[in-house]
C-alpha cells in the first residue's frame, strides 16, 4: 500500500496496540512495528520515532520490562514483554478505548 493511503494511529491509542501486541509474547521493535502493518492491512504505519519513545515511556512507568536478545536473523535485539502491571494498564486501556468508541459510534448514528 502506498504511503498516501496509509492512516495515522489515532491519539492516546499507540500504547493500547503495544500493550496488545505483548500480550502475545515478547517481540523487538521491528516485530511490534511489522504486526501494526501486517494486522491492519497495511493501513497503519508505525514510525520508530513514534514507537521507541513510546517503548521508553511504557518502560519507565514499569508496563514493559526490556532484554537484549538474539534474534532468528542471528542479530542482537531488545526484546520487550509485558509486565504485571503492564497487564493491569492494559485492561484499564482496553475498558476505556471500549467506552470511548461506543461513545463516538452513538455520536455517528444519532439522526438530526
Amino acid at each position: 500500500m502506498s504511503e498516501a493511503l496509509r492512516d495515522e494511529i489515532p491519539p492516546g491509542t499507540l500504547h493500547l496496540l503495544i500493550l496488545k501486541i505483548l500480550a502475545r509474547g515478547p517481540n523487538h521493535g521491528y516485530g511490534i512495528a511489522q504486526f501494526v502493518e501486517s494486522s491492519s492491512r497495511e493501513v497503519l504505519h508505525l514510525e520508530e520515532g513514534s514507537l521507541y519513545p513510546a517503548l521508553q515511556r511504557m518502560l519507565l512507568k514499569g508496563w514493559v520490562k526490556a532484554e537484549w536478545r538474539q534474534t532468528e536473523n542471528n542479530r542482537r535485539a531488545r526484546v520487550y514483554s509485558l509486565t504485571a502491571s503492564g497487564r493491569k494498564q492494559l485492561e484499564a486501556e482496553l475498558s476505556k478505548h471500549k467506552r470511548v468508541s461506543q461513545a463516538i459510534v452513538r455520536i455517528l448514528e444519532a439522526s438530526f
